[in-house]
């Protein structure tokens, strides 16, 4: 039985629900009230972002004045690659001609791996914030030194050629094998290299453009060198008694296998783990590209677009089979992963990766192949591991393998990371694909940047991005924000989750919304055919904080003096990708801005005027009121004596005057006029009510007032035309009196203490950018500022489980009469 029956049965008080909780602190205002000053507390007064962590860096200043402003149009998707290819080989081909003129060979002075290693900085293994106890590689050598035959490419680079080492970045892995089924997709990423002088150029996709990453040909090794080993050699020399020092190289520290990061299965094929140094060197360190998906290392490698697609969303399989798998290698490539979910019913759970029948959770796999065959429908899977497979139906050994379908297929057995799985299986064991799209020569790009203040409600964004198209045919939109890959460990305490809509100018209904990105968060998309015409792409962005993660400008405080080389390393990708936010006004935007800021400081100087003559006049009354109770005290005031103005009473039964007549908008000058004792007031030159009073012989003189009340009449917003006698002497200067321009301008009273908002205000500003791919040359794209007076919300979407209250509202008021 409930405590409240038994209160109820046994004949005690009752107590109600309303009355069972704690009492309440006493209120001091009214809970609407007390609800906004908790939202004006919780919101930061002065909302920003950091764009330049470094003291003054130019890179960053000269960077932001090269973005793109205004109308930006399009140019060939692979105009930007061309670009980096081309200084990637001038770059290559100058630092080779200034080693030959030293007669040394190429060590990479921004990750010199070796000497990183050996001095125990270990900058390039681990993170800013952080260190990463399981890379433990034991030694450094160069290319020349491991390898007894060394050749970038044998036979190519393919799939088999991957085997992932002890760095957990499976995603790029599985990439590389996804890229190896498609001729020339790494060759494109590789273009630049000496092998004699030991440099190597390669190019990424980074934030909608390419960039270059040089290295040289140090690699991580799994063993020391003999002559500085402390715990090898003794055992070795132990087992070897003759020429132990060249045996421990040869079976230690030779080939392939004796990489400590990835390598490729041939013993002197060296593309791999170079390519796998370059990403590294590019996000910053070993430990910066450990976890991710797919087809975010896909686009990273190809500037294609990659979708997320959940197999239990999938609504017709046969559709997804013919127009989608079957197109792998051609319009696109696939990965794959299950596991997303595995642990939320334990989520402290810190062992291995689950299996399912082979196929480990957690973990990126790559579709190479799909055949439908006598009726079959059969698809070829690769383990970036180079071992463990999936042992169902289909698998190696299983009894559906006969000696014609090892010809059909050309398929043989062995743990090598290949295996063949039905299209059944596949949406029953993987929860996650990821479709990346590529894009030829007849596509263009166009993009702009621009960064926004996120509230913590989150809706769509007065900001919006307004496409010019041309020409009819297939979009690509594409909304991101920055890769915080680049720069861990500066990114603050703030994540994202992107989404769009895009409607047509001038309508309110949107045709389509973006794809909806449940695990990469790092861009969202949508695809659709376009005919002519202006349309707009709003954005709803949902901030979340961590509180447990650091702001970026505390973390810069706290590490500028332990770890400057490292801060100084992160920094610089830090400034370069946010100068991408720091977008120019153009010259139309200056011009309104001047104009709104002007519009603004005249309306602030009328307020700011009234309230410093209502503060005036109540001075002079408390004044008058000291006055009169020494009076008081004193004894009656003889006659004769001087008195000064008796305030109105709070309900003069007078006719009160509006505020047009009380005072100007612009906070004209009030200027005293001599009338009898009265004084009047003067606006702009001009008699105002006072004096218009006076001279009619209407005006109503304080004696008349029976019974004087000392309450005022100051809480409207304009002022008595009786107040106007106690202005006499009152001075105002704009020079004096106003704020400063960048001041707060909104003056505040005193703020209760109310319970609520943390000390740290909420803050949250993502620089954020619209990529479009499409077949328009002369597509445009611009961003769109919101005017402050014009500002109005966008409709909800339809399946908002408020959109139906916002409906009604505007039905309603159209059937008014």
């Amino acid at each position: 039985m409930e405590f409240e029956d038994e209160m109820y049965m046994g004949g005690g008080a009752a107590s109600s629900r309303s009355n069972s909780r704690p009492p309440h602190r006493s209120r001091c205002q009214a809970p609407q009230e007390s609800v906004k000053q908790f939202w004006e507390q919780f919101n930061t007064k002065y909302p920003g972002k950091v764009y330049t962590v470094l003291p003054d860096n130019p890179y960053a200043r000269t960077r932001a004045k090269r973005v793109p402003n205004g109308v930006v149009q399009g140019h060939e998707a692979v105009k930007s690659y061309e670009q980096a290819k081309q200084e990637c080989l001038k770059s290559v081909d100058r630092i080779v001609t200034e080693c030959q003129r030293v007669n040394q060979k190429y060590t990479d002075p921004h990750f010199d791996i070796e000497l990183d290693l050996k001095s125990g900085r270990k900058n390039y293994l681990y993170g800013l914030n952080q260190t990463n106890e399981e890379m433990r590689p034991r030694g450094v050598k160069r290319v020349t030194e491991i390898f007894e035959n060394p050749q970038f490419y044998v036979n190519g680079p393919t799939a088999s050629d991957v085997r992932q080492g002890y760095d957990g970045d499976c995603w790029l892995m599985a990439a590389l094998c996804t890229m190896g089924n498609k001729l020339e997709l790494i060759e494109r990423i590789c273009v630049a290299r000496n092998e004699i002088v030991g440099i190597y150029g390669f190019v990424f996709y980074r934030d909608g453009e390419w960039q270059q990453c040089i290295v040289d040909d140090k690699l991580y090794l799994r063993a020391a060198d003999y002559d500085e080993s402390v715990d090898e050699r003794p055992l070795w020399d132990d087992i070897n008694g003759t020429d132990a020092e060249e045996e421990y190289r040869r079976v230690w520290q030779t080939g392939s296998r004796a990489l400590y990061f990835a390598q490729c299965v041939d013993p002197n094929e060296t593309w791999l783990p170079l390519l796998e140094k370059a990403f590294a060197k590019a996000h910053g360190d070993y430990s910066a590209i450990e976890g991710g998906f797919v087809g975010e290392a896909i686009e990273d490698l190809t500037g294609g677009v990659t979708s997320e697609i959940l197999s239990n969303d999938i609504l017709d399989k046969d559709r997804f089979w013919n127009e989608e798998l079957m197109k792998v290698n051609k319009e696109f490539l696939f990965g794959c992963g299950c596991g997303m979910f595995s642990n939320w019913l334990d989520p402290k759970y810190k062992g291995p990766p689950r299996d399912r029948k082979g196929i480990s959770e957690n973990h990126s796999y790559s579709i190479m192949e799909a055949r439908e065959i006598k009726g079959y429908r059969l698809l070829r899977l690769r383990n970036p591991w180079g071992k463990k497979e999936w042992h169902g139906d289909w698998g190696d050994g299983s009894s559906q393998w006969t000696a014609e379908w090892m010809e059909l297929l050309g398929h043989k057995f062995g743990n090598d990371g290949f295996f063949w799985i039905s299209y059944k299986d596949l949406l029953r064991k993987y929860q996650h694909f990821d479709r990346t799209r590529l894009f030829g020569p007849e596509w263009t790009i166009t993009q702009q940047w621009t960064t926004l203040n996120v509230p913590w409600s989150a809706d769509y964004h007065s900001t919006k991005f307004m496409m010019n198209v041309t020409q009819s045919g297939p979009v690509v939109i594409v909304l991101s924000q920055l890769d915080a890959r680049y720069f861990q460990g500066l990114a603050g305490e703030y994540s994202f989750v992107l989404k769009f809509r895009v409607q047509k100018d001038g309508e309110e209904e949107y045709m389509i919304r973006s794809h909806s990105s449940h695990f990469m968060g790092r861009s969202v998309n949508a695809e659709i055919n376009l005919e002519p015409g202006r349309y707009q792409v709003l954005m709803k962005i949902t901030a979340f904080r961590d509180e447990d993660v650091e702001p970026t400008d505390e973390i810069v405080r706290r590490l500028a003096s332990v770890r400057r080389e490292k801060l100084v390393q992160v920094g610089l990708s830090y400034d370069l990708a946010h100068a991408k936010g720091l977008v120019r006004e153009t010259e139309q935007e200056r011009k309104e801005k001047e104009h709104r800021k002007a519009h603004e400081r005249k309306k602030l100087r009328g307020e700011t005027k009234r309230r410093l003559q209502k503060e005036y006049i109540r001075d002079r009354k408390m004044a008058a009121r000291e006055q009169r109770m020494d009076a008081r005290r004193s004894g009656p005031i003889p006659s004769g004596a001087p008195r000064g103005p008796i305030p109105t009473q709070i309900l003069a039964e007078k006719p009160t005057a509006s505020p047009t007549e009380s005072l100007s908008s612009d906070g004209s000058d009030i200027k005293p006029s001599v009338n009898g004792s009265v004084p009047t007031i003067q606006f702009n030159g001009r008699n105002g009510l006072h004096a218009r009073h006076a001279s009619t012989g209407s005006h109503r003189r304080r004696t008349e007032s029976p019974r004087p009340s000392l309450n005022t009449r100051l809480a409207t917003d304009n002022l008595e035309i009786s107040d106007f006698e106690w202005l006499e002497g009152f001075e105002f200067d704009s020079d004096l009196d106003m704020p400063p321009d960048d001041a707060d301008h909104k003056p505040r009273g005193p703020m209760p203490q109310i319970e609520g908002p943390a000390v740290d205000p909420w803050n949250a500003v993502c620089v954020v950018g619209l990529r479009v791919y499409s077949k328009d040359p002369k597509l445009s794209l611009e961003v769109i500022q919101p005017i402050p007076e014009d500002d109005t919300e966008a409709p909800l979407d339809m399946d908002d489980p408020a959109a139906s209250a916002t409906i009604e509202k505007s039905f309603w008021n159209h059937m008014v009469i």
